[in-house]
């Protein structure tokens, strides 16, 4: 299937409104046998060429030898072990482990098994057997939507749908795929607002809706995981309801191209004007470039460039100590604040997938910067005064993400180097007996009672994935959701794959 709108242009690159689908639009995935080449492609294509004669170097590091990168994969895939038998021996059948107290804890009143589900895809990338094998079983057996409460439509979509999706391409175990379209049609009322936007909470039984104030990334965080779940199954209406709710965020953007933090779904209004890449806005933009690289949308590729020109004009920062990305007025492109944090370092990988590497080196640098302020990055601080304004890591994976990325695309070693000073860090001040435990000050490195399954999901498969064999997962051959779940490009990668885990 070809995943598109036919879409009313005003002007240059505006989306205007999304008409109906032309049947002829729809064609079947298992004929295609090769990649539909965007112009977007042949930018990333000259960008990555470039890339290893012009990356700054200044973090230079000495190159590993295979054996020492075998070793700290080797190392990530025993820490991983270690973290998920915590979990299997205090919170089986649970969501999460709290890692001090050795406690389990549910997100809501029935579990949803959010740790089996998150870490599947990485065990099975890990070639961890056994423990997959435990996790699919208690998925078979335990995982139930058909609960009455309400559930938080991002968090849900990008952990457990992105979660069942790609172990299901990466297994063929159809009761994974049988899970994910069950859990898609129970969310499916979310995007009944008067603009198509998703409300915040719905609920799994019912399908009542409520929470009518959101934000970009929680609007615009659906296409992967829709659009995959409609290739799969043969039902594009998954995919046509998460773009409808794209294409009318969109349409909202000021005039100069940039959107605010919050807004209500019903009425379309912004709640808050501050635009960035901070957590709240940045999966939107993430999301338009990969929904156009895996589903040859030329409307994300259109709606991706236009952001991309307003972003990096705008919110674009460069200081003496370094490039950086703040925050502005969405409307005049003043700068506001001066803040960045964890999750605003994914945006260096989403630079290099759409080919500013040069770009994407500076910004991680900067990251890099920040991660060594104390030892282990903060949750924000105010990259002027180079002060922490949110002392907590809650063990976020953005910045070894980053670091993934541009070593697949420049092997230039020092990112190598990068990766095992936070893979140090972590056994230094997050290591427990039973797993690994966040921080709550990155300055006293006092423990927090937390272990999020995205450390599963992507802690530590993007630190696995640096070191391992490039064979692991080819990055061409797949596009990542927001919760490092990997999303097969076409069909007949996705059976090669199933045949080498199996």
């Amino acid at each position: 299937m070809d995943f598109r709108c036919r879409l009313i242009v005003r002007g240059k690159d505006k989306v205007q409104a999304v008409g109906e689908r032309s049947k002829r639009q729809y064609r079947c995935w298992a004929a295609m046998r090769g990649v539909c080449i965007l112009l977007l492609t042949a930018g990333l294509a000259q960008g990555r060429a470039q890339a290893v004669s012009t990356v700054s170097t200044s973090t230079a590091a000495v190159p590993m030898t295979q054996s020492e990168k075998t070793e700290l994969a080797n190392h990530v895939r025993r820490e991983y072990l270690h973290a998920w038998n915590g979990y299997r021996k205090y919170a089986w059948g649970h969501d999460a482990l709290k890692p001090l107290s050795r406690q389990p804890m549910d997100w809501y009143s029935h579990s949803l098994l959010m740790t089996p589900v998150d870490g599947l895809d990485t065990m099975i990338l890990m070639g961890l057997r056994p423990q997959a094998d435990q996790a699919r079983k208690l998925i078979d057996t335990q995982l139930n939507f058909n609960q009455d409460m309400y559930v938080k439509d991002f968090e849900i979509t990008i952990r457990l749908m992105g979660g069942l999706l790609s172990s299901y391409e990466l297994t063929g175990d159809k009761r994974l795929l049988t899970l994910a379209d069950d859990l898609g049609t129970r969310m499916l009322p979310m995007f009944n607002s008067p603009t198509g936007m998703p409300y915040e909470f719905v609920n799994l039984r019912t399908g009542a809706v409520r929470g009518v104030n959101s934000n970009p990334a929680e609007v615009g965080s659906m296409l992967i995981e829709y659009g995959v779940l409609a290739r799969l199954t043969g039902k594009p209406m998954y995919y046509d309801k998460a773009k409808r709710a794209v294409v009318a965020l969109y349409q909202r953007e000021s005039a100069i191209g940039l959107v605010g933090s919050g807004i209500n779904v019903e009425t379309g209004q912004w709640t808050d004007k501050t635009a960035g890449i901070e957590g709240g806005i940045d999966s939107y933009y993430e999301y338009l470039l990969k929904a156009a690289i895996l589903f040859h949308d030329p409307d994300c590729e259109r709606m991706w460039q236009h952001s991309l020109v307003a972003i990096n004009k705008y919110l674009a920062d460069e200081r003496p100590n370094g490039l950086w990305y703040g925050q502005a007025d969405m409307n005049t492109g003043a700068r506001t604040t001066t803040y960045y944090g964890a999750l605003d370092a994914f945006f260096p990988a989403v630079l290099a997938l759409t080919g500013e590497v040069d770009r994407a080196a500076k910004l991680q640098d900067s990251g890099y910067a920040m991660w060594n302020l104390a030892g282990v990055e903060p949750d924000q601080l105010n990259y002027v005064t180079m002060t922490i304004t949110n002392p907590e890591y809650p063990l976020r994976p953005e910045i070894i993400e980053s670091t993934y990325y541009l070593y697949t695309y420049t092997h230039d070693p020092k990112y190598l180097a990068m990766g095992k000073t936070y893979l140090d860090a972590l056994m230094k001040y997050c290591h427990t007996d039973d797993g690994f435990a966040a921080l709550a000050d990155v300055r006293s490195k006092k423990k927090d009672d937390a272990m999020e399954s995205y450390f599963f999901a992507e802690t530590l498969k993007y630190l696995y994935l640096l070191f391992a064999p490039q064979s692991t997962l080819g990055l061409n051959s797949v596009v990542f959701n927001t919760e490092a779940h990997p999303m097969q490009r076409n069909f007949a990668v996705a059976a090669e794959v199933s045949r080498k885990v199996k």
